[in-house]
């Protein structure tokens, strides 16, 4: 409910010429702020058409998110019956994603870097021990593997300075805790942080995952191959558009440059949602036939 709350307030100012309100029906919780001696006052409002809608439709994406958890549950247990453990334990994010995305809003973000840091750091720092706990959910579900998705750090949205001040710390102190515990962070890196491979490689060795969506892979092999596993990134454009021998002819190249020595998982840069059955057939068949050592 106050991640709605926070959409609807967030996004009530918005208007103007081609404006589209994400927030739909839940608008209404905009206008409906209950407080102090004016609760009453408040508190009748709440009896409309419009707040009848809005609690409609919550309830309508509740069950709708249970079907899915229902279904994503029921499905995790089959694929472990076929010997497919879970692969992830819980999941964390960097507090500066959980501002920018769900709480600031990515304009919002960006602006407190420059008008207000300090308040911005703070919220990072209060942000931490919620990410800190999420990720010792893993711990408790006895599936070591954290997977951590990262946005708003790569090189289009912020300067190297700026990561190293608003987004760095508090997400390298959350790595090193899970580690501590020992868990392994599974760091989805989205995006191109090509700038950014020698910084984020300051950490324990060999206990970390780091995926990449659109980073040269070739470089973070140089510079981190010998610090983290590496997965990645076959583009899902190849998956989506290209052949079968597209898709082998990528592979190889993987194998041969980023696969030299270890430490590598062949993977698609993204979600597999609108791949070719029959490119991602070949990935993987191809993998394992050329991917031996």
């Amino acid at each position: 409910m106050r991640s709605f709350l926070t959409r609807a307030i967030s996004c009530s100012g918005n208007t103007g010429p081609g404006y589209s309100d994400p927030c739909g029906s839940l608008k209404i919780f905009s206008q409906s702020l209950v407080y102090s001696y004016s609760g009453f006052g408040k508190l009748a409002t709440l009896d409309t058409p419009e707040m009848a809608k809005a609690l409609e439709d919550l309830m309508a994406a509740a069950k709708e998110a249970k079907r899915m958890l229902s279904g994503s549950t029921e499905y995790g247990g089959k694929m472990k019956e076929l010997g497919f453990p879970p692969q992830f334990g819980s999941i964390a994010h960097a507090p500066f994603d959980i501002i920018s995305d769900f709480l600031r809003g990515t304009v919002g973000a960006m602006l407190d870097m420059y008008r207000m840091p300090d308040r911005l750091l703070e919220a990072a720092e209060t942000i931490y021990p919620f990410m800190l706990q999420n990720g010792l959910g893993a711990k408790r579900n006895g599936i070591p593997r954290v997977f951590m998705p990262l946005h708003k750090g790569i090189d289009s949205f912020m300067s190297p300075d700026q990561f190293k001040t608003f987004y760095w710390p508090t997400l390298k102190r959350l790595i090193l805790a899970l580690i501590d515990v020992g868990l392994n962070p599974f760091v989805f890196w989205e995006g191109d942080c090509t700038s950014r491979l020698e910084l984020i490689g300051d950490i324990p060795r060999g206990k970390a995952v780091y995926m990449f969506e659109a980073t040269n892979i070739f470089k973070a092999k140089e510079i981190l191959g010998d610090v983290v596993c590496i997965r990645g990134n076959v583009p899902l454009s190849i998956l989506l558009a290209g052949t079968p021998d597209d898709v082998k002819g990528y592979c190889k190249k993987l194998i041969d440059g980023v696969g030299k020595g270890g430490g590598f998982i062949v993977d698609a840069s993204t979600n597999l949602d609108d791949a070719k059955p029959e490119n991602l057939r070949a990935m993987i068949e191809f993998t394992r036939e050329y991917g031996q050592y």
